[in-house]
């Protein structure tokens, strides 16, 4: 089990800014291993109680709220990590639990039973969460990333663009999942994330980035169909 606490930071930007923004930093912090040239495929599906607790608790503005899905970075994958995301005030905690294509396959079908199956207090706690609340599959969340880090005080800046989902199709490696636009093609979501305090030179990088800062949730944003009828 991997564990992150920091502070998050998102703001708008842009595609103009993006470009202009991608450059500097790609000059001055280290680049994500992953990047390549048009950075990297992130996937999520994201589960939510039959009531959509998780969802209106980010709507609402809920200073303590949680959010639990499967991540892969590619369909081709033949692992996933189980992700448990919980908000305590300006802080935002991580942990992560890398499992297997076919233990992955089976939370989706909610057999949570193959948590208990772990020598992991996390997955036990897992377990404990999502099979009393019935938790369930709700939407397949899909974007491309450009990352880049500072080693001091676990700093890292993303730009996620072109953020598309489902929420008719649960199959996390479908080569050819249909997914629609959810988000302003013309606009990146900016992300500061850190741990502590922002040093002073990522502060000068940011304040030359024409920004907007923004509560947006991929999450939320995957879920079209449920914000329709609240707005």
């Amino acid at each position: 089990m991997r564990k992150v606490l920091r502070e998050e930071k998102k703001y708008l930007i842009t595609i103009e800014n993006y470009i202009v923004s991608n450059h500097y930093l790609s000059q001055i912090l280290h680049s994500d291993a992953h990047n390549g040239i048009n950075g990297y495929m992130i996937r999520s599906l994201y589960f939510d109680t039959p009531d959509d607790d998780d969802f209106y608790n980010k709507i609402d503005g809920l200073e303590i709220r949680r959010k639990i899905r499967l991540r892969i970075y590619s369909p081709e994958d033949d692992f996933a990590y189980l992700e448990l995301k919980q908000k305590q005030g300006n802080y935002q905690e991580k942990r992560s639990l890398k499992i297997t294509k076919e233990d992955a396959q089976r939370l989706i079908q909610t057999d949570y039973q193959v948590l208990l199956e772990k020598d992991d207090l996390f997955a036990r706690e897992m377990y404990t969460i999502m099979s009393t609340r019935h938790y369930v599959p709700k939407a397949i969340n899909q974007y491309r990333r450009k990352a880049y880090v500072a080693s001091e005080n676990s700093i890292r800046i993303t730009l996620d663009s072109d953020i598309r989902a489902t929420e008719t199709s649960f199959d996390l490696y479908d080569k050819n999942l249909l997914l629609n636009p959810v988000f302003d093609q013309n606009h990146v979501v900016f992300e500061v994330k850190y741990n502590g305090f922002l040093l002073s030179y990522i502060k000068d990088i940011i304040n030359t980035i024409d920004r907007i800062q923004t509560p947006v949730s991929k999450y939320c944003l995957g879920r079209t169909n449920t914000i329709k009828y609240i707005y």
